[in-house]
């Protein structure tokens, strides 16, 4: 039965993807992918005479229609998304009008940005009594202003983790609204274009990164972190494998009797 793949391909190394994902893409006759936000690796992978379209210069309605058309030939599709389609991948106006047309489909994960960012960095984003919470979230923008309730410095005062996309333009205001929570000092990671060949970490803090940011020229493709987990060495171990811990798989043991 014909139907329709979202694929996330990952943020940009090619091997990055999952298994299945990898091989959706090598069975479809039909391959549409995200521009230059899919590395050329990822493309690579369709077979020698799938119709592989870049959907950069297309509307929805252009995507859908090239899209029913396979599926109406009885063609499978691979629609191929970078990072993890259920993050800002624009996939739900999509699958709504997939519903509306009765053309089945399924989902396959990627890695988002923001995990290939922390491997990156060697960084682990939760740390003990420090943060034990990652938010995802971005800036208003052309496109997209944010929900009531969800700007910066409404977020910021949880002194959680932030992942921050799509806002190294809005750098200035990233570093307003979160330095009254966050403190000067507060470290910063700009990870850019991470896992291309071209992939830059800069290190900065809340008082500093903007003027990084401007060294860098960079306005788009960059994930900004702001924690107090970036970093730290002196945190506490996890409980996880303490030697005292007891669990269902590491039992405590008994004490001799005596």
């Amino acid at each position: 039965m014909s139907m329709v793949h979202f694929i996330g391909a990952g943020p940009g190394d090619p091997e990055l993807i999952t298994v299945k994902g990898k091989r959706l893409i090598e069975d479809a006759p039909v391959v549409l992918y995200a521009g230059s936000l899919v590395p050329p690796g990822i493309v690579a992978l369709a077979r020698p005479d799938a119709v592989v379209i870049d959907t950069a210069p297309l509307h929805l309605d252009e995507i859908i229609s090239h899209i029913k058309e396979a599926i109406d030939a009885g063609k499978t599709v691979a629609r191929v998304h970078s990072g993890d389609p259920s993050i800002y991948g624009a996939t739900a106006e999509q699958m709504r009008r997939l519903d509306e047309l009765g053309i089945t489909y399924d989902v396959t994960p990627g890695v988002p940005a923001f995990a290939a960012a922390a491997a990156a960095l060697k960084s682990e984003l939760t740390l003990p009594e420090i943060s034990q919470t990652i938010i995802i979230t971005r800036t208003d923008g052309e496109a997209s202003p944010m929900p009531e309730g969800e700007d910066l410095a409404t977020l910021g005062k949880s002194g959680a983790t932030l992942a921050i996309h799509l806002s190294i333009r809005n750098i200035h205001k990233v570093v307003a609204e979160l330095t009254p929570h966050y403190g000067e000092d507060c470290p910063v990671i700009i990870a850019f274009r991470v896992g291309w060949p071209d992939q830059e970490i800069v290190r900065g803090t809340l008082a500093d990164i903007k003027a990084k940011v401007k060294a860098m020229k960079v306005t788009r493709t960059a994930l900004i972190f702001v924690g107090h987990v970036l970093g730290r060495r002196d945190f506490n171990d996890s409980r996880l494998y303490h030697v005292d811990h007891q669990h269902v798989l590491r039992p405590g043991k008994k004490k001799a009797a005596g």
